[in-house]
């Protein structure tokens, strides 16, 4: 009996381990995601900056 309650306890804590793990991991990956949309904003953000500071200039220079 107690054998059979230590595999039934190992199996179970088996098995909320890994759908633990496998939402740490979901959850990273979402993270990450997230994370590489924000640089990419930022980056786009930062070009249009860059080219409207550009096409001041110009105007500057030609005015």
């Amino acid at each position: 009996m107690v054998k059979v309650a230590t595999f039934f306890a190992m199996t179970l804590g088996a098995f909320v381990f890994w759908e633990s793990m496998d939402k740490v991991h979901v959850w990273i990956a979402l993270h990450q995601d997230e994370k590489q949309e924000r640089l990419e904003k930022e980056m786009a953000i930062k070009r249009a900056r860059e080219e409207l500071l550009a096409q001041a200039k110009q105007k500057d220079s030609l005015a």
